[in-house]
C-alpha cells in the first residue's frame, strides 16, 4: 500500500481484512436510553442519602448513577454492564488516604526540617519566605499522583464494564503513565500551549494502546498534527485577548478592554471545540483487534450550548427551591430578624430566638443545602445525559461482525480500586 493511502483516515473503513474480503456488514449504531424522570429519582435519592451518611454513602451513590448510565447505553441493542461496588470503592478510599496521609506527613518533615536547617538562625524576611515556600513543594509532590489516580481509575472502571458478557480491561501501566503526562504538560506549558495537541495525542495513545476488549486489544493510530484543525479558536480567542490588549496599551484608550469579555467567551467555546473535535478525530482513528473500526461526529455547538443551557436550567431549578424556603423563613422570621441576619453586628444571638425564629434559620440552612443537591440532581439530567448522549449517538461501530471473534479475559482485581481518584477528587469517568 502506498504511503499515501496509508495517511487517509477514511481507508481503514473499506480495507480489507486479514483474509482479503472487505468488511460487508453495515455499521452498528449505538443508543441511549436514558430518560429525565428516573435518572431524577435516583439521582435525587442517592444525593439525600449522602447528605444523611454525611458523604459515605456517595461510594454506593457513584456505582448505582454509573450502572444507570452503562445499562442506558446499549450498542447493537446490547446494553453495557458495570458490575462494580460501593465497598472497594470506600475501602480503596481508605487504603489511599492511608497512603497520601503517611506519604505527605513524611515528605512535609523533611521540607520542614531542611527549611529549618538551611535558614535558622536568620530574621532575614526574604529567608522566612524561603522557609514558607520550601513547606509549599508538598502541593508538587501531589501532582505524579494526580495523573496516578487518573490511570486507576480508568483501569478499575474499565475492569468493571462488561458488554455481552465480556469484559474490559486496561493494563497496569500506571507510573509509565504519570513520568509521560508530566513530561508532556512541562513542555505544553513551555511552549505556551502550542503542542496540547502532542499532549492529548500521545497521552491518549498510551491509554488506548493499553486497553483490552477481552482478547481484543484497542490501538490508537494517526499523527498528533491532525489534532491541530480543532486548536483553532484558542487561536482566535488568542488574539481577540492579546491584539486589544496591545492596542489598549499603546494608545491609552481602554475601551479595547472591552474585547477581552468577548475574547473570554471564546475561550470557553475554544475548550469545548477542541475537546470535541480531539475525541472525533482520535475516536475515527481507533481499532479494536485489527478488525473493528469507530466512527464519531459529536458537534461541538451541541455539546457548547448543551452546558450553556443546562447549566441555566440547573441553576435557575435549584435556585427556586432555595428562593421557596428563603420565603418561608422571611415570614417565620420577620422584617427585623432578616435584616439582622445582614448586618450581624445587630444580631442578638440565637439564645433569644423563639421556636418560630430557630424554625426560620433552620428553612434557610436546609434551603442552601438542597440547592447544593438539586444543583447537582439538575446538572446530572441537564448536562451530563445529554452530552453522554449526544457523543452515544453519534458514535459507530463498523466491521461488528469481527465482534463475535472476541472472547473472555480473566478478571482484573484491584484492591485500591478508584481509591486515589476519590481521595484527590479526580475522577476519570461518571
Amino acid at each position: 500500500m502506498s504511503s499515501a493511502a496509508s495517511n487517509d483516515p477514511y481507508s481503514r473503513l473499506t480495507a480489507p481484512d486479514s483474509d482479503g474480503t472487505p468488511p460487508t456488514d453495515p455499521p452498528m449504531d449505538i443508543e441511549y436510553r436514558g430518560t429525565q424522570g428516573p435518572l431524577f429519582k435516583l439521582g435525587l435519592k442517592t444525593a439525600l442519602l449522602t447528605l444523611v451518611t454525611l458523604g459515605i454513602y456517595r461510594f454506593w451513590a457513584k456505582t448505582r448513577v454509573r450502572k444507570y448510565f452503562w445499562s442506558a447505553t446499549a450498542p447493537g441493542g446490547d446494553p453495557l454492564e458495570y458490575t462494580g461496588n460501593g465497598l472497594e470503592k470506600l475501602l480503596g478510599f481508605l487504603i489511599a488516604v492511608a497512603f497520601l496521609a503517611i506519604y505527605l506527613g513524611l515528605f512535609q518533615l523533611v521540607l520542614i526540617f531542611a527549611g529549618l536547617s538551611l535558614f535558622s538562625g536568620s530574621e532575614n524576611g526574604q529567608d522566612t519566605a524561603l522557609q514558607i515556600a520550601a513547606s509549599q513543594v508538598t502541593l508538587v509532590a501531589v501532582v505524579p499522583f494526580i495523573f496516578y489516580a487518573q490511570y486507576r481509575a480508568r483501569r478499575y472502571i474499565l475492569s468493571r464494564t462488561r458488554w455481552r458478557g465480556v469484559r474490559f480491561g486496561v493494563e497496569p501501566a500506571a507510573w509509565g503513565y504519570v513520568w509521560r503526562a508530566m513530561g508532556h504538560w512541562l513542555l505544553t506549558v513551555l511552549s505556551l500551549g502550542l503542542l496540547l495537541p502532542r499532549q492529548t495525542f500521545w497521552l491518549e495513545k498510551y491509554k488506548i494502546d493499553r486497553t483490552w476488549y477481552g482478547t481484543a486489544r484497542f490501538t490508537q493510530n494517526g499523527r498528533w498534527q491532525d489534532l491541530y484543525p480543532a486548536m483553532k479558536h484558542y487561536f482566535i480567542a488568542a488574539a481577540l485577548i492579546l491584539v486589544p490588549s496591545l492596542v489598549a496599551a499603546m494608545t491609552e484608550q481602554l475601551i479595547w478592554l472591552v474585547f477581552l469579555f468577548l475574547g473570554a467567551i471564546w475561550l470557553y467555546y475554544a475548550f469545548a471545540y477542541y475537546s470535541v473535535v480531539s475525541f472525533r478525530i482520535l475516536g475515527g482513528a481507533k481499532q479494536l483487534g485489527g478488525k473493528v473500526f469507530f466512527t464519531t461526529e459529536p458537534r461541538a455547538a451541541k455539546v457548547f450550548w448543551t452546558y450553556i443551557l443546562g447549566g441555566l436550567l440547573a441553576s435557575t431549578c435549584a435556585g427556586l427551591v432555595f428562593s421557596a424556603f428563603f420565603i418561608i423563613a422571611s415570614n417565620l422570621l420577620g422584617t427585623s430578624q432578616m435584616l439582622a441576619i445582614e448586618d450581624m453586628a445587630e444580631f442578638k444571638g440565637f439564645d433569644q430566638l423563639g421556636v418560630a425564629e430557630f424554625i426560620g434559620f433552620f428553612m434557610i440552612f436546609m434551603g442552601y443545602i438542597l440547592m447544593l443537591v438539586l444543583y447537582g440532581v439538575f446538572g446530572m439530567i441537564f448536562i451530563k445525559q445529554p452530552v453522554l448522549e449526544h457523543y452515544v449517538q453519534e458514535t459507530r461501530i463498523v466491521n461488528p461482525a469481527a465482534l463475535d471473534e472476541i472472547e473472555q479475559r480473566s478478571r482484573d482485581e484491584m484492591v485500591e480500586a478508584e481509591g486515589f481518584a476519590d481521595a484527590l477528587d479526580v475522577g476519570a469517568a461518571i
